[in-house]
């Protein structure tokens, strides 16, 4: 059986839906609480390599820490190396959920991109 490794927040809605619908496609999931244990630099750098996405979208832009730090103006100057050390630095920074099972990743909740990649989950195998 699949595991997927799920990044979430248990407070916020998205995480929880995305959790539900994985759940709903038999996958079995890692839960892990990105507050209190957000991934290393190097995990980081990983999750965004295998996502096929720009850095800056692991950003929470609507978050506030995001917003105290003024990361708005800031995130352009800084590299990726500078970038996965602030999102490893603070869970809150990190735009969630991650979704991943080795080889993809995924970013936030959406129905139809989750149904792309993790849909038919254990039910088709």
């Amino acid at each position: 059986m699949t595991t997927l490794k799920v990044y979430h927040y248990s407070k916020c809605s998205t995480c929880r839906s995305a959790i539900k619908w994985l759940q709903g496609e038999g996958y079995e999931l890692e839960l892990i609480p990105i507050i209190e244990q957000p991934p290393s630099k190097e995990e980081i750098l990983d999750l965004i390599a295998k996502s096929g996405l720009e850095s800056k979208k692991f950003f929470n832009v609507s978050g506030e820490v995001y917003k105290e730090l003024g990361l708005k103006d800031k995130l352009s100057g800084l590299d990726e190396e500078e970038r996965a050390e602030l999102l490893a630095s603070n869970g809150k920074l990190i735009k969630r959920p991650i979704v991943t099972d080795g080889r993809q990743v995924t970013l936030g909740f959406k129905p139809e991109m989750y149904e792309q990649s993790w849909g038919k989950g254990e039910k088709s195998q």
